[in-house]
């Protein structure tokens, strides 16, 4: 197959991931909380990463990693997928999916805005005029179109769902400047992500095992939405 190729499937199987994932997060959330779906979703990715480590035979890379890369991931992966999701969900718990959906959908925009200072990246009059435009345009739809009665399904869900995106933009620009192997990258940060969902459902007291349709939402979600996604992306 060409590189080419390759790549447009890819990002087409990509958008198929993104395209479902409100809808996904939500009927997750029909059979159990935020906390746990975090849980047994992180865990499921965690075991497709360990089956593609194993098909291209980079386990051998995992013990190749220095202390310096084993902090890192300990950062990326309490960065996201921990805090990322635990806020994420929450905020899909509490707003209507297109909601949550949108306004998440706003990382693009804060990662551009927060790669001005951090990586010096350089923007135009026009991008902050089409910056200026999406936010404009999110915020019209979480408002319900009454932009002067400033009116949210949930206010503190829309905080939530805004909050991902800086997570979010952090995540990614602490993710770019690590140059190792993509799927020991993401095997190693949802390791320790899985450590931290782990701990916090412990002293939460959501270490549930989930009923049947729970667990199929949680497996879809952690396959297609999460690892999937991740990798693809």
């Amino acid at each position: 197959m060409e590189r080419q190729t390759k790549a447009n499937l890819y990002a087409l199987a990509t958008v198929l991931c993104w395209a479902t994932v409100g809808t996904a997060f939500k009927i997750a959330l029909r059979f159990v909380n935020y906390v746990q779906l975090l849980f047994w979703s992180v865990l499921v990715s965690l075991i497709v990463f360990a089956i593609i480590l194993s098909i291209k035979k980079l386990w051998q890379k995992l013990l190749e990693q220095s202390k310096t890369d084993i902090l890192k991931s300990a950062i990326i992966g309490f960065i996201s997928p921990f805090v990322y999701y635990l806020v994420l969900f929450q905020a899909y718990d509490l707003l209507p999916a297109q909601e949550a959906l949108t306004v998440n959908y706003m990382w693009p925009i804060v990662l551009v805005l927060l790669s001005i200072p951090i990586l010096k990246q350089k923007i135009s009059f026009l991008n902050i005029l089409s910056i200026f435009i999406s936010f404009l345009g999110c915020f019209i739809i979480v408002s319900k179109g009454k932009v002067f009665d400033l009116e949210f399904s949930n206010s503190f869900g829309v905080f939530l769902a805004i909050l991902s995106t800086f997570i979010w933009s952090i995540y990614w620009l602490f993710n770019v400047k690590d140059k190792r192997n993509e799927i020991v990258k993401l095997f190693m940060s949802f390791l320790f992500g899985f450590l931290f969902i782990s701990l916090y459902s412990i002293f939460t007291d959501n270490l549930i095992l989930p009923e049947r349709n729970g667990l199929l939402a949680v497996t879809y979600v952690g396959i297609f939405e999460m690892g999937l996604t991740f990798f693809l992306g």
